[in-house]
């Protein structure tokens, strides 16, 4: 009986209808192009992907607490921005310190957005979207009204995009660490249980004892490092580092999230979701051409697609609400 009951709930599950998914789209580019299910294939589109897969999380946290950040990619572009003129210029050379230096931006840039939205309770969509202004356009200034940082330009620090440990690029490593330390953190300690509580019923959650503000606080700061962590994965991984990087990306976080199943109004979502989520969102534009379809017609597609998944994705919610109403009636 627990067995069919392990079954039934795996089955029933979000994150086994994108896993699903996910085996699908192999199965069917790899028909066409076996090459695109090779080892290589798919650690360079993880790696490709890494700026999007690396947000997700963060984003994951704010959309949980019932919240919306559209100012990330504003932020990895000044962060990126600051360490590639600082490389150029001669400022710094350890690769260590670029990457605590963007992230370091980063995490400011994500408590202003933080302070903002939960001390002077501005609506989330309205204060990033202010953020997501002021953050691009100080990474024009720092980019000295438009120069950018080339590979000859960032040294040794262009290098981690390129470098592997135990035949695994860098950023890939980095990518699981990532998974990991949130999958924990979630699932297991009492600030994950927090971040759910409030984005379940902030209300209720104040009442018991949670300090709703200062878990809001703390959700856009941790999306704000994360940002400048993927400013300086970005600057990496394509050996350059330009003022309107990553312009436009924010909707593809925010996509991924959606499709690994994470609510817009909170309390529902999951690690695992917004991995299937971002590995699906690095699939599309990869299989697409793949597939012999049209330029013109890819990103009607990839909208398409986005759209079935996240409809199947509310069916399975609504179904799932019902058994539990049901349940609880018998």
């Amino acid at each position: 009986m627990k067995q069919k009951s392990f079954l039934k709930k795996l089955t029933g599950s979000r994150e086994f209808l994108l896993f699903i998914i996910v085996a699908v789209m192999f199965a069917v580019v790899s028909a066409v192009n076996p090459a695109f299910f090779s080892f290589k294939a798919i650690t360079d589109m993880m790696k490709n992907n890494a700026v999007t897969m690396v947000m997700a999380l963060g984003m994951l946290c704010v959309m949980l607490v019932g919240g919306i950040d559209i100012s990330v990619t504003s932020t990895l572009a000044l962060s990126g921005m600051t360490v590639g003129m600082l490389f150029k210029y001669g400022f710094i050379q350890s690769t260590v310190l670029g990457f605590v230096i963007a992230m370091a931006i980063g995490t400011v840039c994500g408590l202003l957005v933080g302070l903002v939205i939960s001390r002077a309770d501005v609506p989330p969509i309205i204060a990033t979207m202010g953020f997501m202004y002021i953050y691009r356009a100080l990474g024009y200034i720092v980019s000295n009204g438009g120069e950018w940082a080339g590979a000859s330009a960032l040294g040794d620090f262009k290098n981690f995009g390129t470098e592997q440990i135990f035949g695994l690029s860098k950023v890939i490593w980095v990518i699981i660490i990532c998974y990991a330390v949130f999958f924990f953190v979630m699932k297991w300690t009492r600030i994950g249980r927090r971040i759910y509580a409030i984005g379940s019923n902030a209300d209720a959650a104040e009442v018991s004892g949670i300090k709703v503000r200062n878990i809001k606080l703390l959700v856009y700061t941790v999306m704000g490092f994360l940002a400048g962590l993927a400013g300086a994965l970005q600057v990496t991984v394509y050996a350059s580092a330009m003022p309107n990087m990553a312009q436009g990306g924010e909707m593809d976080v925010i996509a991924a999230c959606v499709i690994g199943g994470v609510s817009m109004s909170g309390g529902r979502g999951s690690v695992a979701g917004a991995l299937f989520g971002a590995i699906i969102m690095a699939m599309i534009p990869k299989a697409l051409p793949l597939l012999h379809i049209n330029a013109l017609w890819q990103n009607t597609i990839k909208g398409v697609m986005i759209l079935v998944v996240v409809v199947i994705n509310v069916i399975l919610q609504n179904v799932a609400e019902r058994n539990v109403l049901t349940r609880r009636e018998m």
